[in-house]
């Protein structure tokens, strides 16, 4: 299956993504991610990335299409894949359909914004790894340490109330329209986030037709 996991900053799609991913054993793809990569590698598209972000610029709808479409070709997506933060506009998935990627199921994971405001001041990062966790939701075995590495777990400054505010608004902006682009396609499927994680992930599952 190729599918694309749409929800607000906090609505935890990243969490329900690497549990379809693990399931369906197929990659999960952040752009976040495979851009860090291209840059550390001083990649042609990384360095190109990097000129922008130097400056202070978002990088180009160009550029990322490109990151994505050099990741999707690789191997490990044969089987299908999940892409996570992209894409991020209407545009962005216009051109994803140029390249001929028919993507199977678009689940946009739903939580209230006063919600995620709540939600995100309870969340941890790893120091170490990066790996997430959530005071209230995902809580580490050893309060403020990383199961997987044992290093400190941190506040990043994006989960801070006013930050998550200004991410919401800008979210609901850009990449909430969305949303009616693949109503439109006939593959959106809504899924409310509940309270406990593993309801969540449940609803996800039966959306997506996983045992």
């Amino acid at each position: 299956m190729k599918i694309i996991f749409l929800g607000a900053p906090g609505a935890g799609k990243g969490t329900h993504a690497a549990n379809v991913a693990k399931a369906l054993e197929i990659p999960t793809i952040s752009t976040g991610e495979i851009l860090r990569a291209a840059i550390k590698a001083e990649t042609p598209i990384g360095i190109k990335a990097k000129s922008f972000i130097d400056q202070g610029a978002l990088v180009p709808d160009e550029v990322v299409i490109d990151l994505v479409k050099t990741r999707i070709a690789e191997d490990d997506c044969k089987n299908g894949f999940i892409l996570d933060g992209f894409p991020r506009t209407v545009a962005q998935a216009q051109a994803l359909k140029g390249l001929g990627v028919a993507i199977d199921k678009v689940v946009n994971i739903y939580v209230p914004d006063e919600t995620i405001v709540t939600r995100m001041s309870g969340r941890r990062v790893c120091s170490g790894c990066g790996a997430t966790y959530h005071t209230i939701y995902n809580a580490p075995k050893a309060e403020g340490k990383c199961d997987s590495c044992g290093k400190d777990l941190i506040i990043r400054a994006d989960d801070m109330p006013e930050t998550v505010k200004n991410r919401l608004e800008v979210y609901n902006r850009s990449t909430a329209p969305l949303k009616d682009y693949y109503e439109n396609e006939k593959i959106l499927v809504t899924v409310e986030g509940q309270e406990k994680l593993e309801d969540t992930s449940k609803l996800v599952f039966e959306a997506l037709g996983i045992k």
